[in-house]
């Protein structure tokens, strides 16, 4: 899809403007996110995207639109991965709920800029090296097949992440929070608070994350534009969506086979479209309503399924605070 400039350029800037008028306009103050203020920014984030997908759909047709849709729900799905870590995090600095939502705003607001470089080298490197499909494809196959085997154990261990080890060796952290600041001067010297610890603990998880689920998009379409749009709208729903499922979460136990199965789908998909012209001596391409259909149904069924099945619950996965974090907790 040839898209000009200027849609580009108004994009990101109502992108920028709905993050001006959330963190200045409507979550000015400080406070405890609701349930019911959580789902109805939910509803609207996701309203938005249907209304995007229904532009796309009369100015550049059902494939396209369909295509953003694709991407969308298998966006949004995986950023489930992102809110069970963003609990962890949470949990083990014992963020106050009232902060939880700025460091969520400015994780985001990052994630929004790193995540659009990203995308922008690999459909880059997609469209120059189209061998780099398959490279995607196995990796995804490697990593579904991987995440249906095991339940890996998410830990927080910040002495052992790179950027808040080198964020501490660049400025000293001071040992409680100070509000919703990042930054404070005491005694004439520059210090960051925990709260900024707990936002470079947000943004390389992200970026992580970013790893699996950019390769995935490539995966149903190699547009630039609907790559990052798919992208960018599930990551503005993100802090919405953690407030609404961040208590229930563990519920969905089946959802990690569900998203499992998807990668693996989606990986197979890129390998059989890469390879289709040395096997089968032409092009192959999978049809989009297929990809939707499949992905939409897996995620579907994993969540009836863990509704069905409860799983006991057990506290193997709550984390346990360090003395260190004790003491940055308050």
């Amino acid at each position: 899809m040839d898209v000009p400039f200027w849609a580009w350029a108004a994009f990101i800037g109502f992108v920028l403007l709905m993050l001006f008028l959330d963190l200045f306009v409507f979550h000015r103050k400080a406070h405890r996110v609701s349930l019911q203020e959580a789902a109805a920014w939910t509803v609207f984030w996701v309203s938005l995207a249907i209304i995007f997908c229904i532009g796309l759909y009369f100015i550049e047709g059902k494939r396209v639109a369909l295509e953003f849709l694709s991407g969308y729900l298998l966006e949004e799905s995986l950023s489930v991965d992102n809110i069970f870590v963003f609990v962890l995090i949470f949990s083990y600095f014992r963020v106050p709920a009232e902060y939880q939502h700025r460091v969520l705003f400015w994780g985001i607001l990052t994630a929004v800029v790193l995540r659009g470089l990203m995308i922008l080298l690999g459909t880059t490197l997609v469209v120059r090296f189209s061998f780099l499909l398959a490279i995607f494809g196995a990796f995804l196959v490697y990593t579904g097949i991987r995440m249906f085997r095991h339940d890996d154990h998410v830990s927080v261990d910040p002495d052992s992440n790179i950027a808040v080890r080198l964020l501490r060796r660049i400025m000293p952290v001071t040992d409680r929070y100070h509000g919703t600041k990042f930054f404070i001067h005491q005694n004439g010297v520059r210090m960051a608070t925990p709260l900024l610890v707990v936002l470079v603990l947000i943004e390389t998880s992200d970026v992580i994350f970013a790893i699996d689920s950019i390769p995935a998009v490539l995966g149903i379409t190699q547009d630039p534009f609907i790559v990052f749009t798919s992208n960018i709208f599930a990551i503005l729903g993100l802090r919405a969506l953690y407030f609404l499922v961040a208590g229930i979460i563990d519920r969905f136990h089946y959802l990690q086979q569900g998203l499992a199965i998807v990668l693996t789908f989606v990986g197979v998909k890129m390998l059989a479209e890469t390879f289709a012209p040395w096997v089968m001596g032409h092009e192959f391409h999978m049809p989009i309503e297929l990809s939707l259909g499949v992905i939409a149904v897996t995620l579907v069924s994993s969540v009836v399924l863990s509704l069905m099945r409860p799983k006991v619950p057990t506290l193997e996965r709550v984390p346990q605070p360090t003395a260190e974090a004790h003491e940055l907790g308050g």
